[in-house]
């Protein structure tokens, strides 16, 4: 015998629906789960196997090469694979010609900044790229033929040369800077030798000091003078 509209009981068939879109959601939420738990794997791997890199840059970009790479990996998503963007400075005094002291931060390795990230194409364009990058510090693989010096090959440093290099940041004294050192020609601004000119042989920082060479009855005479007694020649 034909079945026919009224053989269905439509109460089973909405169960059924029912059913099947909650087990249809449930592996919807078991997908989600597990590419959650798949991206959070995947980041802690990442972070395990990320190493400390050497960045060139150019020369007095470093702060700015830090800040745009910073950006950079936000906007070009990156997160999960480029952790840290450092700097390596010591602290420093530095003496004007008044006598003043100015704090100022000095950079441990100037034209270099350190990058901690996990190494795949991905991320190594994204610093690469960056304006101002130079190249990664790594051993330079030839070209097979032709000519041109080939691409670096990025080396992580080891360990005990990023634990060096933090140490002698984070341990590191003020180091008092003056724009003067032996070899220098300077002329003497006052005191009772101002207008002699003469050669700088010693400087000593941390008396605000220096000691210089000064032609005197036509002999070459020692004479110690105070930092803003005498200004270097150009």
């Amino acid at each position: 015998m034909a079945l026919t509209s009224d053989d269905f009981n439509y109460d089973d068939i909405d169960a059924l629906d029912e059913t099947k879109n909650l087990e249809d959601n449930l592996d919807d939420d078991l997908s989600e789960a597990e590419a959650a738990s798949s991206d959070e794997q995947s980041s802690k791997y990442y972070q395990r196997k990320a190493r400390w890199y050497a960045v060139q840059v150019a020369s007095g970009c470093e702060k700015r090469v830090k800040l745009n790479l910073e950006q950079r990996i936000g906007t070009l998503d990156v997160v999960n694979r480029i952790f840290q963007v450092e700097i390596p400075q010591t602290p420093a005094v530095k003496l004007r010609k008044d006598g003043s002291r100015q704090n100022i931060d000095e950079k441990v390795f100037p034209g270099y900044v350190l990058v901690r990230m996990y190494m795949d194409d991905e991320a190594w364009s994204v610093v690469k790229n960056t304006p101002h990058v130079i190249n990664f510090v790594g051993a330079e693989q030839r070209r097979a033929y032709g000519r041109g010096r080939g691409h670096v090959k990025p080396m992580p440093l080891s360990p005990g040369e990023v634990k060096r290099i933090f140490k002698r940041a984070e341990e590191q004294q003020p180091v008092v800077k003056v724009d003067m050192a032996p070899g220098d020609k300077i002329t003497v601004l006052s005191g009772p030798f101002k207008d002699f000119e003469g050669e700088v042989v010693e400087v000593s920082p941390e008396r605000s000091k220096l000691k210089a060479l000064l032609s005197i009855f036509g002999r070459d005479t020692p004479v110690e003078l105070e930092f803003n007694q005498v200004e270097k020649e150009s």
